[in-house]
């Protein structure tokens, strides 16, 4: 049953681009659409777990670690609306990359040999994923691009801060991971709006209304399996399982049209993904506190 639980979270983002893009379709923008789901989310849960709000007074972390959810949350949305959902998924999922440099320059973690070759490993297949035809120099050519590249790090960010946050309620960190994308997305989108790159959500027709509580639906119960299987499993499991996002992501926006799999783009992802299996079966099984850590 943990296992299903994980494969459903990733289920639920491996797919979250499909009703993303029908909800743009009906005129509002991806980054408006995270705001009020986030928006909707937080409200009902500050409500009904009024005692998680205690949380941000002894832990004032949890304002980064909101911050740091919003922007992953922006950003990934933003890219598998916009850009090739296969190419942005694989970009997204570069955690060897980012943790050991983040642990290295933020909690001192020396990088061992071990964790060298994976980040080689992974910025290997960076390359060959970006080495697209015609272009001299792979690097990101497109704002999905770094948009994605952004939510990962944005993603090992939140990671970090995590493991700092260990103490924490589950709860408190949860509602701040909400708050924190709801901010960081009505930011982005009243900037946006105000300068005319993202248009107004009065604009929208009322079509994006059932697919923006579907997805809604979908984040909650992503998040309740997530912090149900991750809490009973380690974390090397929890983090392997979690891969299976790629999987849905590749098969559903190969099949509906939405991304392109050629040659190029498989060595690429395999080698990325190889990297990420690595890591998550280098680490040491996690712990009690540090699986509720993770369940967030």
């Amino acid at each position: 049953m943990p296992a299903l639980a994980l494969i459903f979270n990733a289920f639920v983002w491996g797919l979250s681009w499909f009703p993303f893009r029908h909800i743009e379709s009906h005129g509002l923008h991806p980054v408006w659409t995270t705001c009020l789901i986030y928006l909707a989310i937080a409200t009902v849960m500050g409500i009904v777990r009024r005692h998680a709000w205690k949380g941000f007074a002894a832990y004032p972390m949890l304002a980064v670690l909101g911050l740091a959810a919003g922007f992953t949350n922006v950003g990934f949305n933003w890219a598998v609306t916009q850009g090739d959902v296969v190419r942005v998924v694989l970009l997204f999922y570069l955690m060897p990359l980012w943790s050991v440099l983040l642990g290295w320059l933020l909690l001192g973690e020396r990088p061992t040999g071990g964790a060298l070759a994976r980040v080689a490993l992974a910025l290997t297949g960076v390359v060959v994923v970006l080495k697209a035809p015609g272009t001299d120099w792979p690097v990101p050519s497109s704002l999905p691009d770094w948009l994605g590249l952004a939510a990962g790090f944005s993603f090992a960010v939140t990671n970090i801060v995590l493991r700092h946050l260990r103490p924490a309620p589950g709860e408190s960190r949860a509602l701040a991971m909400f708050c924190g994308c709801t901010f960081v997305a009505g930011i982005a989108a009243l900037v946006g709006t105000s300068l005319g790159a993202i248009a107004s959500p009065l604009q929208a027709t009322p079509g994006w209304l059932g697919w923006a509580v579907l997805l809604g639906a979908g984040f909650v119960i992503g998040n309740v399996c997530l912090q149900y299987g991750a809490a009973r499993l380690a974390a090397s499991a929890t983090s392997v399982i979690m891969l299976s996002e790629v999987l849905f992501a590749s098969v559903s926006s190969v099949a509906l049209g939405a991304s392109t799999m050629d040659p190029r783009i498989l060595t690429g992802g395999a080698l990325i993904v190889l990297g990420a299996v690595w890591a998550a079966f280098a680490r040491t099984p996690a712990r009690g506190d540090d699986r509720a850590s993770a369940s967030t």
